[in-house]
């Protein structure tokens, strides 16, 4: 059996499913259907009794692709919050309760929890996006990108 530690969490045991080479430097391990295995960690951990911990709490957000800062602006709080929330364990009984109900949205169906996660994702990526303004004909327009544009001396 493979003890998988590489999720992060530390209680998974793997009985198969994974290969073990050898390599120059040391022994190398992949794991056969990855993203299908932290599927299945995902809902046992959301299904499971009990509070989550801080290594369960961090594994399911992760999953989501939210950052601490996304999560915290969907729950109300700081980041700092959720940073302290994911060292501690001592996690708020509602964001317990929101994270494993947006895990299992995620997985179980694509409905209006999973438009948000992905609203809130692209808002993140798009907080230091540039505004650049054309004037066309006595007109102005306007178009939004990812970086910064080049500065022109005047």
């Amino acid at each position: 059996m493979y003890h998988y530690t590489e999720s992060g969490l530390d209680n998974v045991w793997l009985e198969n499913g994974y290969n073990v080479k050898k390599t120059p430097y040391g022994k190398a391990v992949s794991i056969d259907d990855a993203d299908g295995l932290h599927e299945l960690l995902a809902t046992e951990l959301a299904n499971k009794a009990g509070k989550l911990k801080a290594k369960e709490f961090r594994f399911l957000r992760t999953m989501l692709c939210l950052s601490q800062q996304s999560f915290a602006r969907m729950h109300g709080v700081t980041e700092q919050a959720v940073s302290l929330w994911e060292r501690t364990g001592k996690i708020p009984t509602a964001a317990d309760v929101m994270l494993r109900m947006l895990v299992l949205e995620r997985l179980n169906g694509d409905g209006k929890i999973t438009e948000i996660i992905n609203r809130t994702n692209t808002v993140e990526r798009l907080v230091n996006q540039q505004i650049v303004a054309t004037e066309t004909n006595h007109k102005w327009s306007s178009k939004a990108q990812a970086e910064k544009p080049e500065l022109m001396a005047a």
